[in-house]
């Protein structure tokens, strides 16, 4: 199904990568020069709450009066929702800093569960683990205590994350594979959620329709599929190329709405006028917010056209 009427709002700033609503309607968002921006219903007021002092990435609501913010650069921070100091909760885990923290849920505990991308490439060369294929993406998992562990590892590109509305399992997209994949949190064992996607998946959040909503920023490359598959010295070859001379997304973007159970309830896909790689997607009382790591507005449309 096409996109229907879409609303642009725009924010004084570059790349608001994600979107996070509060309970009286406010909109959060992130933009690339570190600062954490809070938005009227209407969007006609723009308040900054914070700055990280790095690239704020996936935010999600912490408790009643908290933000939290996935830093590609400085970590798993929080910020108090009426603004103030940001506070770090972690910067690496299990011996390994973190090299690019991205996308979390948060569980009705507190318990975070959150993304370290890439163990090569940061938030700045992004293009270089799709075109390499690392395989060196984590889920990690935050408890209340503030002790870390790992779920799952080898992940490609390892991006959004989700809770299942019961919290019985927490989905991570992989942005390399064109998946979703999904750790049961009962025993511990994980399978694929979406697989064979037919474009990259980003941010990924759960709604208040109790759909999983996942972001699809581009269409499948085909340049990125040859260039996958060529030796080692003509990859890095390519990754040392202007970024106008690599494989570039397509403008076309996308969202599904995933039941618990796998079936695709809602599909909007198409090109959307003055507004491309759709990287972020929260529902909320019948509601799309969208953002995006290419423009300077994040996107309203409603779940039904």
């Amino acid at each position: 199904m096409r996109f229907g009427e879409v609303t642009l709002i725009p924010v004084n700033g570059h790349g608001p990568e994600d979107v996070v609503v509060d309970g009286e309607g406010r909109i959060y968002t992130g933009v690339d020069d570190g600062r954490i921006l809070r938005l009227s219903p209407d969007g006609h007021r723009i308040d900054v709450i914070a700055d990280t002092g790095g690239r704020p990435l996936g935010l999600e609501l912490y408790g009643e009066d908290e933000l939290l913010i996935c830093d590609a650069r400085a970590g798993l921070l929080v910020v108090p929702l009426a603004g103030g100091a940001v506070s770090a909760l972690a910067t690496s885990a299990l011996g390994l800093d973190f090299v690019f923290c991205n996308n979390a849920a948060v569980a009705a505990d507190g318990t975070v569960y959150f993304t370290d991308s890439s163990r090569r490439f940061g938030i700045d060369d992004w293009r270089g683990d799709l075109i390499e294929q690392t395989a060196g993406g984590r889920l990690l998992r935050r408890s209340p205590d503030g002790s870390i562990d790992l779920l799952l590892d080898g992940l490609q590109f390892a991006n959004g994350v989700a809770l299942a509305p019961d919290e019985s399992f927490v989905a991570v997209a992989e942005t390399g594979a064109c998946r979703v994949s999904r750790v049961w949190l009962g025993d511990g064992r994980s399978d694929v959620f979406l697989d064979g996607l037919p474009g990259f998946p980003d941010n990924i959040s759960t709604g208040t329709d109790g759909l999983i909503w996942v972001t699809q920023a581009s269409p499948r490359v085909p340049a990125l599929d040859v260039v996958r598959r060529l030796p080692a010295f003509l990859r890095a070859g390519i990754r040392a190329l202007p970024t106008s001379l690599q494989p570039r997304p397509g403008r076309e973007v996308g969202v599904l709405g995933v039941a618990a159970d796998g079936t695709v309830a809602r599909e909007l896909r198409g090109e959307i006028a003055g507004f491309s790689m759709l990287v972020g997607v929260r529902e909320w009382r019948g509601q799309l917010y969208f953002g995006s790591l290419a423009e300077s507005a994040i996107a309203l449309t409603p779940t039904i056209g």
